[in-house]
């Protein structure tokens, strides 16, 4: 990905910050209006993830909308095309997907990251959480590390989305705010450290909030969640007016979908859905899951729930197994459109589905190419 040119980071700066640099930027209630003038003449469509905790879901809002449908409100009026998305659903509003999970530290949130965001390839986040970590004293010392640990896992499972990153809001709570300050004063350089890597990720400020925009220790009433939507906002505008905003598409502006096997009514599939490093590569029946969701990249791998598509440990013999494990550049993770599947250069060999196999579940395996229906894939345009 490339960095950001010096005109494209002061735009962004300029309209999301008043009197301060972009990292430490806080895009508040009072930069709504400068932020919202600022926006590209066409607004961006929009596919936008609420993830979070129980202040994501709505939780104290009588609607249970929470900021979620002031926000979405204030994109439409302001002639944004949206879907908002996630596998949860709540309040009100029109529109209630959401992947806010009452009551989830950041460990429990990178845990579902790696699917939701497959399955539903946002090209916007808007990411609060960090509550339940400070609240519950789960290892507070670190809690900022998983953050960025997080951010880095959204970055990389949709490379081209813009990240808005929540400080957390104030609490009555003794436990969370007696952390709270620190937590909040080392997402500045986080921040600031994932747009040297040329990243869409930026601080969202959520000071507006006090306590009297509170309808419990550590939730917001409707006030406050007004507060929190116009913080979003300004921040979804200034990152359209900087041009960080693409269209909604696999893989954050590529495609992505099921890979057909030739066997009828087969797909390519990461078995159960499970993102560990291992997972076999198997053939099921097509049911558009994440599992099933893939995307071809230009660096010609095949990815699926922010993982490759891996030759065994770097295996090249006929019958050796595949399955998925982080991306690392390796040869036996590179695939090539060939004779109407994909083949490994490295080996020389197709993906090939055992003789024939139309039994869910089985392995697929390197073999010799040799134009069969079962080294027939359906080849997804690179991304």
């Amino acid at each position: 990905m490339k960095k950001h040119s010096a005109p494209l980071v002061a735009a962004l700066a300029a309209a999301l910050a008043v009197g301060a640099a972009l990292p430490a930027a806080a895009a508040t209630t009072e930069a709504h209006t400068s932020a919202s003038a600022a926006a590209a003449a066409t607004p961006a469509t929009l596919r936008l993830m609420p993830l979070g905790d129980s202040i994501t879901w709505g939780y104290a809002s009588p609607s249970g909308n929470g900021y979620r449908g002031y926000l979405y409100n204030d994109l439409a009026g302001e002639g944004h095309s949206l879907d908002f998305v996630g596998s949860l659903r709540n309040g009100t509003m029109s529109d209630p997907d959401n992947e806010g999970h009452s009551g989830w530290r950041i460990d429990q949130i990178a845990g579902i990251a790696d699917s939701v965001l497959a399955t539903y390839q946002p090209n916007v986040v808007t990411l609060e959480i960090g509550t339940n970590d400070l609240n519950g004293n789960y290892q507070v010392s670190t809690a900022t590390d998983r953050l960025k640990s997080l951010i880095d896992q959204i970055t990389r499972d949709v490379p081209n989305a813009t990240v808005l990153v929540g400080t957390l809001i104030v609490s009555t709570s003794g436990t969370e705010e007696a952390s709270r300050p620190g937590f909040n004063a080392k997402l500045p350089g986080i921040v600031q450290g994932e747009q040297a890597a040329g990243k869409h990720v930026s601080l969202v400020d959520m000071s507006a909030l006090t306590t009297a925009d509170l309808a419990d220790s550590l939730h917001p009433n409707d006030n406050g969640y007004r507060k929190m939507a116009d913080a979003f906002n300004s921040a979804v505008q200034a990152a359209d007016a900087a041009g960080w905003i693409t269209s909604p598409g696999g893989g954050g502006g590529g495609t992505s979908g099921q890979v057909r096997s030739g066997v009828a009514g087969k797909c390519l599939d990461v078995n159960g859905g499970n993102s560990a490093n291992g997972t076999p590569a198997d053939i099921w029946t097509c049911n558009g899951s994440a599992g099933q969701t893939w995307a071809a990249k230009s660096d010609g791998t095949l990815r699926a729930l922010g993982k490759c598509l891996d030759a065994t440990a770097r295996g090249t013999a006929n019958g050796t197994k595949i399955e998925l494990w982080d991306c690392n550049g390796g040869t036996n993770q590179q695939w090539q459109a060939y004779n109407g599947g994909y083949r490994n250069p490295a080996s020389g060999r197709c993906l090939d589905d055992p003789n024939v196999s139309t039994t869910d579940g089985t392995q697929l395996i390197l073999w010799d190419c040799n134009g069969g229906t079962n080294q027939q894939w359906t080849a997804l345009p690179v991304s």
